[in-house]
């Protein structure tokens, strides 16, 4: 695979045979629960947290509320790669994107002490937007190059203090079926920490509740940790190519799981 292949891949796309109505009911019970986890939850949190000048206590409860949602929106979770990473180091995790749930799945089951790369959007939406600084979630702003810049060296900041960072390497969430062109910022996120890059493939998210579908069906949605990349002797657009390629040859290995 060639710089000139980074370009939209497609992967054949199973439907779900279950009700879309039931589908359709599951989608709003998981945003009514997003909503009360924010409203109920995170909210009394973040202003006790932000009195007593404890924010990274806020860890503990937002892994919880990420398993919770999963579990509200029907997921159940199998990873495997894990065997692949050194606990005692830190990674960066670049995944493809195809569905809100990946980023909860990627938080919670990496199995490593998480930060998150995310959309300045984000920082729009009550409670959530305040309680992205509490566990190192930064919001880029793709639109400004030295903004964009500033917020990755953030992020250099974080795993220096021993974290990994989860980036979802295509900026947005592509279409059922879809992979991407992948961005640059994680690539230069490894070679200034001199971090390994993990490949990671999530697959099923996109029938479970793909973008632009309205639905949220029960199903298995699988994480496989692909084995780390190291940054030695490579560049931006080596470690690019060889992930992705990675990526795409797990996300093509076999159709996606009803």
């Amino acid at each position: 695979m060639t710089e000139a292949e980074n370009t939209k891949l497609t992967f054949p796309v199973q439907k779900s045979n279950k009700s879309r109505a039931v589908g359709k009911i599951r989608y709003w019970w998981s945003w009514f629960v997003a909503g009360a986890l924010l409203l109920v939850i995170a909210t009394p949190a973040l202003i006790v947290l932000g009195i007593i000048n404890k924010r990274m206590w806020l860890f503990p409860l937002a892994h919880w509320g990420a398993r919770t949602w999963l579990r509200a929106c029907g997921a159940t979770v199998k990873v495997t790669g894990q065997e692949n990473l050194d606990p005692k180091r830190s990674y960066v995790f670049a995944s493809n994107h195809r569905s809100y749930i990946d980023t909860a799945t990627l938080f919670f089951y990496a199995g490593q002490k998480m930060g998150l790369v995310a959309k300045r959007e984000l920082l729009k939406v009550p409670v959530l937007g305040q309680g992205m600084n509490y566990v190192n979630i930064i919001a880029i702003d793709r639109s400004n190059p030295e903004r964009a810049m500033r917020s990755m060296e953030k992020a250099r900041k974080v795993m220096d203090d021993g974290y990994s960072f989860g980036v979802f390497v295509e900026g947005t969430r592509a279409m059922p079926g879809e992979l991407l062109p992948f961005k640059k910022g994680a690539f230069h996120l490894a070679l200034q920490t001199g971090s390994a890059i993990v490949p990671v493939a999530i697959k099923n998210t996109d029938w479970m509740m793909g973008k632009r579908t309205g639905v949220a069906y029960a199903g298995d949605i699988e994480m496989v940790l692909l084995p780390p990349i190291e940054t030695d002797g490579k560049d931006v657009m080596n470690l690019l190519m060889e992930t992705r390629e990675a990526i795409a040859d797990e996300l093509g290995r076999r159709p996606a799981k009803q």
